[in-house]
């Protein structure tokens, strides 16, 4: 009987313990309580988006809005899998992985670019380095504001081939993300005054 106990006990205590690990959905409209999270020891998310505005001069209630708006902090966050046949798990629409949901291609491009030949785009300071990375290519090729969040977030989402081409256009539900995305930025810049 009391080694029966003992394991119950242990096991409630995991989930206990696992469940408390978690983040909660909503959280993740708290950049303050994002900034709480940790991926692994020593990767504090705070430094490494206070680093990345340093390094490229994109404000980080910007890099924090695209990282939220693109995988909700989910280190492996991919786009769903087509259907073969309505039902049967096939080929996903995209590339795209991690924080960052940074495409193969332009991940490569960014490895190359910033010598950064280890990055990986389940780590966070990695990932939100690429944000800042491609931000201000944004900012140097099209002219965009580094806090104009707007048109940032669509240049990110479409690419830089469909941010000049103006694929946003007529697109109300890529309008709608972007308009989004600079709402949460608006909200994590009020919210950063009062993180510890």
């Amino acid at each position: 009987m009391r080694a029966y106990s003992f394991s119950r006990v242990l096991a409630m205590g995991v989930v206990l313990v696992l469940g408390a690990c978690a983040t909660a959905p909503n959280r993740i409209n708290d950049v303050c309580a994002v900034f709480d999270q940790r991926d692994g020891w020593f990767n504090d998310w705070r430094s490494a988006a206070e680093r990345t505005q340093r390094k490229y001069g994109i404000p980080m209630h910007v890099l924090m809005a695209t990282v939220r708006k693109e995988s909700g902090f989910k280190s492996n966050a991919r786009p769903p899998r087509t259907k073969l046949l309505g039902f049967i798990p096939w080929t996903r629409v995209s590339s795209a992985y991690g924080y960052s949901q940074a495409l193969d291609g332009t991940w490569s491009q960014y490895r190359r670019e910033s010598g950064n030949f280890t990055a990986s785009r389940t780590n966070f300071a990695d990932a939100v380095d690429f944000v800042g990375w491609y931000h201000t290519k944004t900012v140097d090729t099209y002219g965009v504001a580094r806090d104009d969040t707007y048109n940032l977030y669509l240049a990110y989402y479409l690419g830089w081939g469909g941010f000049k081409r103006g694929d946003w256009r007529g697109n109300s539900g890529i309008q709608r993300y972007a308009r989004d995305t600079a709402a949460m930025a608006d909200r994590y810049r009020s919210q950063l005054q009062s993180c510890r």
